[in-house]
C-alpha cells in the first residue's frame, strides 16, 4: 500500500491523505486549505495532486471545515464513490458544508462590491462551490456508528473510534489484507485528538493492534496554559472585560466551542455571576449545531447526557439570544450596553465575526476573547500575535480592543496529551507519520517520540508518497 500526503502535511489545514490499497484509492479527509487567499483558491479549487474522478472512497474523520470543507468540490469535479463518517458528522456536514458555500458566496459578493466602490472593475474573488453543490454532495454520505466494523472494499474494513475532539469526531481504523505483499495491516488515522475531560464530550478511545499510524501534531511542542475545564479563568476574563464597559467579542467555532461556552454561561447565570448581561450567539450554523448536540446524545459525556434527560437544557438560559437573520445580526451593531457576542468563525477568516471586528476592534473598551486555535496566516492569528492594524473585509483597522486568549477550551490535545494518546494506542506502530502540524510542532513531537524509543517516525511532507 502507498500513502500520498496531499494536505495537512507541513501545515494544520487542508487535511487530505490518499491511500492506494489493492488497486483502490481511498482519501482520508477532504478539507479546505486556509491561509493566504491566493493560495486558498489555487489549492482548494484545482486538486493539483490527484484526479477526483479516480478516487474510490472518502473516509471523513470529522466535520471541521479543514477536514471536510472541500467535499462539495470533490463531488462537483467527478467523485462518484461513497463518503464514510459517523452519524453526528453526517448531521454536522449537512449544515456546515452548505454554510461554507453560503459564506463564500456572501464574502465574494461583498469584496466585489467594495472593489467597485473603490473604482475597480469585474469580480475580485470567486466561489469554489455553491450551496447547491454542497447539498448535492450530501447524497454520497454513508453514516456508521462508533466501533461498528464495515468492509468497504476487497480486503479493507473500516471502524470508527471516538476521538473526543468535536461532536462525532473519529479515529479512523482500516484493517487491510494487502494483496501486494500478502500481509495484514492495521492503519490508524488519528484525525484530530481531543484533550479528554471535556465539558461536553467523551474521552478519546484507545485503539489496539496498530501497525501504521498517521497522527496529528497541531500542538506538538506546546502546552496548554490551563487544564481542561478551567472555568475560573474564563469567568475572570469575562468579568474584567465587562467591568471596562464594552462588548466582549468571542470568535468561536460553531461546533463544540460555542456549545462549551453556552454550557459554562448557563452555569454562570444560574449562580448569578453575570447579572443581567445579555449573550448573543450570532451564527446561524452555531444555532443549528447546538440543536444537533441535543440529537446526538451518543457523543456526550455522562454529565451532559444526564442534564439533557434528567434536569434541563444545558445550552439555554434566560439572557440568551440566538441571531439567525441578518437583521438580528445588524441590530447588535447599535448596542450601547455591554454584551457578550459569540460569532463564527473561530479563526476570523469568514462569517459574521468579521463584521463585528470591523466595527469593534478599534474601541479600547471592547475585548476580543479567543478560546480556540488559530492557524498561521489567518486573521485570528495576526490579532492574537499582537498586530497593531489588521485587514478586514477590504479595509484596514487599528487594533485598540483588549486581546485575550484562553486555551482551556481548546479541542486539541497539547504536547503531553498527544504523548499520552500515543502511549494509549497499542500495537507495533512500526510506521508512524506525523501530519496536521506546523513544522516546529511536528519536529517537537518527533523528538519527543524518539526519546521514548520510537524509531520509525517520519514527518510527512506535502506531495510525498511512501510505501508501507
Amino acid at each position: 500500500m502507498k500513502i500520498h500526503f496531499c494536505g495537512a502535511a507541513g501545515t494544520t489545514t487542508g487535511s487530505q491523505h490518499l491511500l492506494e490499497i489493492n488497486g483502490k484509492k481511498i482519501l482520508l479527509d477532504c478539507g479546505l486549505y486556509q491561509g493566504h487567499r491566493a493560495d486558498e483558491l489555487r489549492i482548494n479549487r484545482d486538486f493539483p495532486l490527484f484526479n477526483p474522478e479516480e478516487i474510490d472512497h472518502v473516509i471523513l474523520s470529522h466535520a471541521h471545515i479543514d477536514h471536510s470543507g472541500n467535499i462539495p468540490n470533490l463531488v462537483k469535479r467527478g467523485f462518484k464513490g461513497f463518503i464514510y463518517c459517523t452519524h453526528a458528522t453526517r448531521s454536522l456536514c449537512a449544515i456546515m458544508l452548505v454554510d461554507a458555500a453560503r459564506i463564500q458566496e456572501h464574502d465574494c459578493a461583498f469584496l466585489t462590491k467594495m472593489h467597485k466602490r473603490a473604482g475597480g472593475e469585474g469580480t475580485v474573488a470567486e466561489v469554489i462551490y455553491t450551496e447547491e453543490d454542497a447539498r448535492k454532495s450530501l447524497d454520497s454520505f454513508i453514516a456508521l456508528s462508533y466501533e461498528r466494523r464495515m468492509y468497504i472494499d476487497d480486503g479493507i474494513a473500516l471502524t470508527f473510534y471516538d476521538a473526543g475532539h468535536i461532536l462525532g469526531s473519529a479515529q479512523v481504523v482500516l484493517d487491510i489484507d494487502d494483496h501486494e505483499d500478502g500481509k495484514h495491516k492495521r492503519l490508524l488515522f488519528s484525525g484530530d485528538v481531543g484533550r479528554g475531560n471535556n465539558e461536553l464530550l467523551r474521552d478519546p478511545v484507545p485503539v489496539e493492534g496498530v501497525d501504521i499510524m498517521l497522527m496529528e501534531t497541531t500542538y506538538g511542542g506546546r502546552h496548554h496554559e490551563a487544564p481542561s475545564r478551567d472555568d475560573e479563568s474564563f469567568f475572570r476574563e469575562v468579568k474584567e472585560a465587562l467591568d471596562r464597559g464594552g462588548k466582549i467579542y468571542i470568535p468561536a467555532f460553531a461546533v463544540e466551542r460555542t456549545q462549551q461556552l453556552l454550557f459554562l454561561l448557563n452555569h454562570a447565570f444560574e449562580e448569578g455571576m453575570l447579572g443581567k448581561t445579555q449573550v448573543y450567539v450570532d451564527s446561524p450554523m452555531a444555532i443549528s449545531a447546538t440543536e444537533l448536540f441535543r440529537t446526538h446524545s451518543e457523543c456526550l459525556n455522562p454529565e451532559v447526557y444526564a442534564s439533557l434527560f434528567v434536569s434541563k437544557d444545558p445550552f439555554s438560559f434566560a439572557n440568551l439570544h440566538m441571531c439567525r437573520t441578518v437583521t438580528e445580526s445588524q441590530y447588535l451593531n447599535d448596542l450601547k450596553k455591554s454584551a457578550i457576542i459569540i460569532s463564527a468563525s473561530g479563526m476570523c477568516e469568514a462569517g459574521r465575526i468579521l463584521h463585528h471586528l470591523k466595527l469593534g476592534i478599534g474601541n479600547a473598551k471592547n475585548t476580543v476573547l479567543f478560546v480556540g486555535f488559530c492557524a498561521a496566516n489567518t486573521l485570528g492569528r495576526r490579532i492574537m500575535d499582537g498586530a497593531k492594524e489588521v485587514p478586514i473585509l477590504g479595509g484596514h483597522y487599528p487594533v485598540r480592543a483588549h486581546i485575550r486568549t484562553l486555551d482551556s477550551f481548546s479541542g486539541h490535545a497539547d504536547h503531553n496529551e498527544l504523548l499520552r494518546y500515543f502511549r494509549n494506542t497499542k500495537g507495533r506502530k512500526s510506521h508512524v507519520f506525523l501530519v496536521h502540524g506546523e513544522p516546529d510542532c511536528a519536529r517537537a513531537m518527533q523528538d519527543a517520540l524518539r526519546t521514548e524509543g520510537v524509531e520509525s517516525i517520519h514527518i510527512a511532507a506535502k506531495d510525498e508518497i511512501v510505501t508501507c
